[in-house]
């Protein structure tokens, strides 16, 4: 499979249902996150220094765009929080994965998901394969509502090989269970954005 120019090897999904913290649960339900990962070759892999990343950067729409959709539909309920990733093999180095989740990636994902005002939080490393990542989340329209400041912990299995890259969208339907540390809540972030 090509994505405006990128070959993709595989995609992979994972879902993460949390019903009580501490034995305690809340009015909100359960928490659900969904993380989408698209793993693709890295067409800069084993080359040294490439200035020129603009054809990962312009791939990243169409696969932002995937990963969003396919995340909504797992998640299936509008997202309240996002954050996005991503893995390198050890045959590229970190900006060839920072190249794939810059802002064209995540305004793609913010598109595919319904919408958002707020910047999406990111993370990304050079790793082996069966990599472990944890993916910040926060609200999708305003970074400091802290009852939805989280992470998702996510394993890739046989990936990132040394010349792919592993590109990660997370969303969340609601913030932490349980959440008691104050901030700007929700709703007066949910006020500030209609008014």
């Amino acid at each position: 499979m090509n994505v405006s120019g990128l070959v993709v090897r595989k995609t992979f999904a994972q879902i993460e249902e949390i019903r009580s913290v501490a034995g305690e649960s809340d009015e909100g339900g359960p928490l659900r996150k969904v993380a989408v990962c698209a793993v693709v070759r890295n067409p800069f892999a084993g080359q040294g220094f490439v200035h020129d990343l603009s054809a990962i950067v312009e791939a990243s729409d169409e696969i932002g765009t995937y990963l969003g959709q396919e995340a909504v539909r797992l998640l299936g309920s509008a997202p309240e929080s996002y954050g996005k990733g991503g893995l390198v093999g050890t045959a590229g180095e970190q900006e060839h994965i920072n190249a794939a989740v810059t802002s064209t990636f995540g305004n793609a994902l913010r598109k595919a998901i319904g919408g958002g005002d707020a910047w999406i939080t990111s993370v990304t490393k050079i790793s082996g394969t069966d990599a472990t990542i944890d993916v910040p989340l926060a609200f999708k329209d305003e970074i400091w509502v802290r009852s939805h400041y989280d992470a998702m912990t996510v394993r890739i299995p046989d990936a990132p090989h040394p010349d792919e890259l592993v590109i990660i969208a997370v969303v969340a339907n609601r913030g932490r269970i349980n959440a008691r540390v104050g901030g700007l809540s929700k709703a007066e972030a949910q006020a500030r954005v209609t008014s």
